[in-house]
């Protein structure tokens, strides 16, 4: 199985099946830009379900075993089930999930659960339906999302993980909230530091909430205890609350970077790879694939990217985290974060 220059393997490979998205968070596609006019990718750009398939049958083979499916909002993208199941059947994929913003969900959960798909992680920025409503850039309410999660839950996607991004002055003041109301359900919240993903959130490092931050205002109300990780390079720093009721996660990107242990590979809608969520430029899989390319040269194409690669974005970036003049980077709908 290759590895890159730090030793480091293939394990996990994040999908993004369109570039479109029915939110306009402003850390991610701020509607200003993206707004009714803006021309998201061509149909005929688009990987098919069987040039999708195809290509993750190959990673498989090089070692990929985690398969998350994202967008934009991979809901969007029509007969989804249809493609859950198709990747449901790779030989050697042992954890097939998928990350949604959960408004679609709930008339799609039972027919994702009977296609495939292992569990779920959905995002929820805010309990409070006013900074929800700022956050998702559409003016929607947390109603049908918190309807998603539990419909989720009754068709056995679980366990649920939600993942929350936390800027500071936005949503910093509901961080407790979110923690006490899925305490104790079996959910799994996760908070992000918010990142300087693609080139169009305006992010300064002082919007950032540190992790430590975060976990001492919840362990304040409800008391914590860290817990080891469930595998070599889970991205989460683990806690679990004292009294037994479940846990919560951290992602800290930005105070306390690991890219050391990244296992990640990204292929984006239109069939580029992408070796960091913060890379600015991918190799194309479709348009060799397209020209007649066998899986022995795809598989020799994948190898050659990943062996030389030397991405360490994120400890570089703690080194200098204001720095002006970086090269511009992948928008985050078109590899999915």
């Amino acid at each position: 199985m290759p590895t890159d220059k730090f030793g480091r393997p293939m394990r996990d490979l994040r999908i993004s099946v369109t570039d479109r998205c029915n939110f306009r968070c402003p850390y991610c596609m701020p509607a200003e830009i993206y707004g009714e006019a803006y021309e998201f990718l061509p149909r005929a750009e688009i990987l098919t379900f069987e040039e999708l398939t195809r290509l993750v049958g190959i990673f498989a083979e090089l070692g990929i075993v985690k398969l998350r499916i994202t967008g934009g909002e991979p809901l969007l993208r029509n007969d989804l089930p249809k493609l859950t199941g198709m990747l449901a059947a790779i030989d050697g994929i042992e954890d097939l999930t998928l990350t949604t913003n959960g408004y679609l969900l709930g008339q799609f959960a039972q027919a994702l659960k009977d296609a495939g798909l292992h569990r779920i992680t959905i995002s929820l920025d805010s309990l409070d339906d006013e900074v929800f409503k700022a956050m998702n850039g559409r003016g929607f309410t947390t109603q049908r999302v918190l309807e998603a999660i539990q419909t989720a839950a009754d068709v056995g996607l679980s366990p649920i993980k939600i993942n929350c991004v936390v800027q500071k002055g936005v949503n910093d003041h509901t961080i407790v909230d979110l923690a006490r109301h899925f305490k104790g359900t079996g959910h799994i919240v996760r908070y992000i530091e918010y990142m300087d993903v693609g080139n169009r959130n305006g992010w300064r490092s002082e919007q950032v909430v540190p992790a430590d931050e975060i976990i001492a205002q919840i362990d304040a109300e409800m008391p914590l205890e860290p817990v080891e990780s469930n595998y070599h390079g889970e991205v989460a720093t683990r806690y679990r609350y004292r009294d037994g009721s479940g846990e919560i996660g951290v992602i800290a990107s930005v105070t306390k970077p690991f890219c050391g242990d990244c296992t990640r590979v990204r292929l984006s809608t239109d069939g580029r790879i992408f070796t960091c969520l913060f890379a600015s430029k991918g190799v194309s899989l479709r348009d060799p694939m397209r020209a007649g390319a066998t899986d022995s040269e795809l598989r020799e194409i994948l190898t050659g990217i990943w062996t030389v690669r030397t991405d360490r974005y994120s400890e570089e970036r703690a080194a200098s985290p204001n720095k002006q003049g970086s090269p511009k980077k992948i928008e985050m709908y078109q590899i999915g974060g």
